[in-house]
């Protein structure tokens, strides 16, 4: 049986961008799938074929025929040889009513996974985006057939719609919608696959859309209002006022708030999809840094916004796997503030005292972001017992001239953990590299117990060591994502501006993790 779905994008904002229908078409038999392929041009304005490195010329008889052999000529023309992301397009084909057709090389087929197909599907996406076309017809039956791939149709698409994302909220002009037709075998096994994956898209594009969203729209209490949009998937949500983190001792949570008019918040989302010790993950909710009085300079602090990158990603990661119906237990906790600068606000060489009752001497304002992790941290461990806790946050520029915006950094003493989230990241394009823990003494202070600055050593690693002074005995890993939350440019699947980084790796991860 073949199986055609179309899925149709629109984008709206709050609380969903982007939404999936299908229209199915079933077919009995490979004589009556040609002949639906004959009179694809019927209904849209562009075909396009995957080709793998080990085509035989058979392989395009059919829609050369079509074409009235443009199509072995152009790739002829051009050496085509299929290696992967390799293209070919015809303009107004022979005896077709296409404006176009387009060959796109899959390289060899035994090397294709899950990853690059997504890629292939992302780039696909940006290739035609702005071309005057609207449908968009995809043959995938020899590929299909080929490969031991068993949803190369639905990564595909999967790719398409990470690239197709917009954040239009603030445009005038709305852009045109394109809608992709597949052809798919085994329909059944194709769509359980991509529907678990549409699910994790409706999360990646909530962490885009709050990440997205200006800083004086997307506050702490504006973000809680968004947690608490989970609730009607089953989570649960909590949200703590300033008075009540005070009233906690977290001295460090609440002092980077200070500055600011909303003052800050910790917010709690859990999904508690079995009655396992949880997985926490932690999220660094910095609505806005000016830096404090340690004040930005530069272009720089027009990104500022995305300082909750980290915040974003960890509960759009729980909504991603309450719409999976997940049997896992996992607690994500937000450290939510705005760092300001105001009379009120902490002042470099003040001392807080965090919830953990180690003290801190704050020696830059502009290093914020591990104190509001601190007393976040310490609030998973004391009422989730957690077996393990991975953080997130874009913390330090240091991480970015470490490994620019291709890598995450990740840091643990923990080998298995490390394995584990770097494979995560691999399967879904979303890479990892292990940075080391150490310079400790470099965080010693005469006045306290920690400054929440190294006095030596690389920034990255001296903030992941300061980190694990709160992760006590439990299994932790630290994830910085600086540099890979924003994009100043589209590669691949991820679209300009904010990229949802994170929420894919740790989905992935959970996912795979064993329950009983």
């Amino acid at each position: 049986m073949y199986l055609v779905f179309k899925t149709v994008s629109f984008m709206t904002f709050k609380p969903t961008l982007f939404s999936l229908a299908f229209a199915a078409t079933a077919f009995s038999s490979q004589a009556e799938y040609i002949n639906f392929v004959d009179n694809f041009a019927k209904s849209a304005d562009t075909l396009v074929v995957f080709s793998s490195a080990n085509r035989t010329n058979n392989d395009f008889s059919h829609y050369d025929k079509l074409t009235s052999g443009q199509l072995s000529k152009a790739l002829e023309i051009n050496s085509f040889k299929s290696e992967f992301g390799e293209k070919v397009e015809i303009i107004a084909p022979n005896q077709l009513n296409y404006k176009r057709v387009l060959v796109i090389g899959i390289g060899d087929e035994s090397n294709l996974n899950s990853a690059k197909l997504t890629r292939l599907g992302g780039n696909l996406s940006a290739h035609l985006e702005h071309k005057s076309i609207s449908n968009i017809d995809i043959a995938l039956e020899d590929l299909t057939q080929k490969t031991t791939l068993l949803h190369p149709s639905a990564d595909i698409a999967h790719g398409i719609n990470l690239r197709a994302y917009r954040f239009e909220r603030y445009h005038s002009e709305k852009r045109v919608e394109k809608s992709y037709q597949f052809d798919v075998p085994v329909p059944k096994d194709v769509l359980t696959h991509y529907n678990t994956l549409a699910n994790i898209e409706k999360a990646v594009f909530l962490a885009r859309d709050l990440t997205n969203e200006t800083a004086t729209e997307m506050t702490p209490a504006a973000f809680a209002k968004a947690a608490l949009e989970l609730k009607k998937y089953g989570v649960e949500i909590k949200v703590l006022t300033p008075k009540e983190i005070k009233k906690l001792n977290m001295g460090a949570l609440e002092a980077v708030g200070r500055g600011s008019k909303e003052g800050s918040r910790l917010i709690v989302a859990h999904y508690k999809g079995s009655n396992e010790q949880p997985i926490a993950l932690i999220g660094k909710g910095i609505t806005f840094d000016s830096g404090g009085y340690s004040l930005k300079t530069g272009e720089s602090i027009a990104r500022m916004k995305s300082d909750m990158a980290g915040a974003a990603t960890v509960l759009a990661t729980v909504k991603a796997l309450a719409l999976n119906k997940s049997k896992h237990n996992v607690v994500a906790v937000m450290g939510m503030a705005a760092n300001m600068v105001s009379e009120d606000a902490l002042a470099p060489g003040d001392v807080v005292t965090t919830a953990q009752g180690l003290t801190v001497e704050v020696v830059n304002t502009d290093a914020e972001g591990r104190l509001v992790l601190s007393d976040a941290m310490w609030y998973a461990r004391e009422y989730f017992k957690p077996k393990i806790m991975v953080d997130v946050a874009t913390l330090t520029g240091s991480k970015v001239r470490a490994l620019g915006d291709e890598y995450a950094a990740i840091f643990s003493d923990d080998e298995t953990l490390v394995s584990e989230l770097t494979l995560a990241g691999q399967q879904v394009n979303e890479q990892l590299w292990r940075l080391p823990l150490g310079y400790k003494d470099a965080l010693k202070t005469d006045i306290a117990d920690l400054k929440n600055i190294g006095s030596y050593g690389p920034g990255a690693t001296t903030a992941a060591s300061f980190l694990q002074h709160f992760a006590g005995d439990v299994r932790w890993a630290h994830l910085d994502i600086a540099g890979n939350a924003l994009g100043s440019k589209a590669k691949n699947e991820n679209p300009v501006g904010a990229t949802g980084y994170g929420v894919r790796l740790l989905s992935q991860w959970i996912m795979s993790q064993p329950t009983h």
